[in-house]
């Protein structure tokens, strides 16, 4: 009996390795994000300590140098907190674009897929329709056998 083989095995094998690296891109992507949006909130943290001990400084006994200080430390963490936000837009677009290749190449893979599915009904038939062939053959033999004997 025949057996089915895809003619095009090797481009499937490359495109389930291709979805393979996209999802570890993708992997890679979303845990940097996670990581930048951490880095984020901590600044967002230490700038609201900063804000609350400026605020305890004003209140209390007024320490021109240490306010000064702390004020200096608040624009400081600011500014380190715009450069995260930056980061983390830059990582969100980082894992937006992974998720677009990641897309694209499950797509591609699955077209491959059904190209293998329709070929191998294909064959299916292709094998049905000799098989038909043999059985009509067959019983068409056994008919003229039955008649001339």
């Amino acid at each position: 009996m025949a057996r089915f083989q895809y003619k095009m095995q090797n481009i499937l094998n490359v495109k389930y390795k291709l979805e393979t690296q996209a999802k570890s891109a993708f992997a890679v992507a979303a845990a940097n994000l996670a990581g930048e949006e951490e880095k984020l909130e901590g600044l967002e943290g230490k700038k609201r300590k900063y804000e609350e001990k400026a605020r305890e400084l004003v209140s209390s006994r007024l320490d021109i140098m240490e306010i000064a200080s702390c004020q200096a430390s608040i624009q400081y963490t600011k500014g380190e907190i715009r450069n995260q936000t930056l980061n983390v837009h830059l990582a969100k677009r980082n894992l937006e674009s992974a998720r677009t290749y990641l897309s694209e190449v499950m797509i591609d893979r699955k077209t491959h897929e059904k190209l293998k599915e329709k070929e191998f009904e294909a064959f299916k038939r292709e094998l049905e329709s000799e098989e038909n062939k043999a059985v009509d053959e067959l019983v068409s033999f056994s008919h003229k056998k039955q008649i001339a004997g």
